[in-house]
């Protein structure tokens, strides 16, 4: 049976089957084998035992007493009944004390003393060079002082021939079971995985087509063991089909957003080399919008990194909001905004320190940009250690009505307050989607004026005093 192999070395699922099942077998067949050994050995000790017991009673019955002396007639049908195919040597040998009355003197003679009265006792020997079997029995005869010591042997040639030949059948019966055993085998794995192979097709179907195909696959009805198998890969495909759309939806509406500021680059670059005296500044700017919207949309590639949660880190939630400040300040100072941070010392949560900085800075630039001249933000950390932490981040600009709410945070919408502003349409695009990925909860409400936009932390994202974290 050649051993299939799969990529790598790796043996293929078929061989692995065959090997689990046939190791078992064969295992248990040689434990039968030995288990069968022993029992036919016994069997036909036992026997043959029986046969030699007959022989020694039907001789021992024949020594009697006459006229105060010991007689015995040997029958012929005691020794006849120890004859075989195998022409074993029969040996005999009655005594009476110590006084040889007939038979073979030099047999092996027992002691007397261990012989239990009109017992047979049986036991091996060696005899002029071969192995024998020797049933003896010790007799009392009236008048007669001394013990009489009746002893009959064969050699063992019919019985280790016929313990061969049991052995013999039993060895060529297990063979032959593991052989049809092994040929029935086979073709029950191939029935058996024939339902991997219909899955394994049903995904090189797909491999084989122009396009991706990443549906749901149509196997039809599977084992048990294997559903669960199909249902995690088309999981898996959805979760790709779901990866694969928004990329090409987030491709589509970056090129879309990005065409507008190259175009305008474009455009102005012309007018410079004519010598326009404002084309310069035009082109600052068209070049900060491109900049500031090349940024956002790693900001959001980043939030909507797909995979595992981030790892938890210690988030010193004043610290951070410090650096947003300061990454911000010359923003709202270009814009006449005032910033005002009210943050206790020492809140730490347990948390991604890049995303709640892209949270928070994405907050701040919103706030600012959307705010009017002479405007103020307030950025407010509460909570305490073991009960969660909210951010809180609310301006006194012109606000949302309600009926705008719905639509903040999708991508690349810019609603009508924000007509003039040179926003990319993605800040709370990128708020929302990290948000998701901390597991931290999002509120938006227009105050009218102004937008507060609140982000809350769990109890189960708080870092004691102790450095451990809360769960």
């Amino acid at each position: 049976m050649p051993i299939e192999r799969a990529r790598g070395g790796a043996l293929a699922l078929r061989t692995r089957l065959l090997a689990a099942m046939l190791a078992p077998m064969l295992a248990i067949a040689v434990l039968l084998g030995l288990a069968g050994a022993t029992l036919i050995a016994d069997v036909v000790r036992r026997t043959n035992d029986r046969v030699l017991g007959g022989a020694l009673g039907a001789v021992a019955e024949t020594v009697q007493v006459e006229r105060g002396e010991v007689t015995l007639d040997l029958p012929a049908a005691a020794f006849g009944m120890l004859e075989n195919s195998d022409r074993d040597n029969v040996y005999y040998r009655i005594a009476v004390g110590g006084r040889l009355l007939t038979g073979y003197g030099d047999l092996p003679a027992p002691h007397v003393a261990e012989l239990a009265l009109d017992t047979p006792r049986f036991r091996f020997a060696r005899y002029r060079g071969q192995d024998i079997r020797v049933a003896e029995v010790r007799r009392a005869l009236p008048r007669i002082d001394a013990p009489v010591v009746v002893q009959v042997a064969e050699t063992l040639d019919g019985r280790r021939a016929l313990q061969r030949r049991l052995v013999i059948a039993l060895v060529l019966g297990e063979i032959l079971l593991v052989g049809v055993a092994m040929l029935l085998i086979r073709p029950a794995l191939a029935w058996s995985l024939r339902p991997l192979a219909g899955l394994r097709g049903a995904v090189s179907a797909r491999d084989r087509r122009a396009t991706p195909d990443l549906s749901p696959l149509d196997t039809g009805p599977l084992p048990v063991e294997l559903r669960s198998l199909a249902d995690a890969f088309n999981h898996l495909l959805a979760r790709l089909d779901s990866a694969t759309a928004g990329m090409r939806r987030f491709t589509a509406d970056a090129s879309h957003q990005m065409r507008t500021p190259l175009a305008v680059l474009k455009v102005q670059v012309a007018l410079a080399r004519r010598g326009s005296p404002t084309a310069m500044g035009e082109i600052a700017d068209a070049a900060d919008r491109l900049e500031h919207l090349v940024t956002q949309l790693l900001a959001l590639a980043r939030a909507e990194e797909a995979g595992v949660a981030p790892p938890r880190e210690r988030v010193d939630l004043r610290e951070v909001a410090v650096a947003v400040i300061n990454r911000r300040i010359a923003q709202a100072i270009e814009a006449g905004v005032e910033i005002h941070l009210d943050a206790p010392a020492d809140l730490v949560i347990a948390s991604h320190r890049t995303l709640v900085f892209e949270i928070l800075s994405n907050l701040l630039d919103n706030a600012i940009r959307y705010n009017r001249r002479g405007g103020q933000v307030m950025m407010t950390i509460s909570g305490e250690q073991g009960t969660g932490a909210r951010i809180v981040v609310a301006d006194d600009g012109p606000g949302l009505p309600d009926a705008d709410l719905a639509r903040l945070g999708e991508r690349f919408t810019r609603l009508s307050t924000a007509r003039d502003s040179q926003g990319s349409g993605l800040g709370l695009a990128i708020v929302r989607s990290a948000a998701s990925r901390l597991d931290a909860s999002l509120e938006i409400v227009s105050t009218r004026p102004g937008l507060r936009v609140t982000l809350g932390f769990g109890a189960t994202g708080m870092i004691g005093s102790d450095g451990d974290q809360k769960l």
